[in-house]
């Protein structure tokens, strides 16, 4: 086993527990933008955090996928579905770099010529 997630998610959870216990407004602010991107109920829960796992990987946050694979799976996703959400989060990142890239060239073209 590379992790022990379930240790990590609990432990990470006390300590943003501790974390808000000093400065519960900003805990209040995450939770409420949270809670209003699921307000509107368009997405199903699951497609939702399906999003959540994808952005969670571009994003590298080792808590996000803790808790939100967590969530996917009590929403009701398969390992194909957050495969393929997770396909697309490398496929995006794969096009972020090669963007990049172009950035790089585009540099390069602008330097002056020696």
């Amino acid at each position: 086993m590379m992790n022990d997630w379930n240790g990590y998610r609990d432990t990470l959870l006390e300590r943003v527990g501790d974390f808000a216990k000093q400065t519960p407004d900003v805990l209040r602010g995450l939770m409420t933008m949270e809670k209003a991107a699921e307000k509107t109920g368009h997405l199903d829960p699951r497609i939702h955090e399906l999003i959540a796992l994808a952005v969670a990987v571009t994003t590298r946050c080792d808590g996000c996928i803790a808790v939100h694979t967590r969530k996917a799976v009590e929403a009701g996703a398969t390992l194909p579905e957050i495969s393929e959400a997770l396909g697309v989060a490398i496929a995006l990142n794969a096009g972020a770099a090669l963007t990049y890239s172009a950035r790089v060239i585009e540099t390069f073209q602008q330097l002056p010529k020696a």
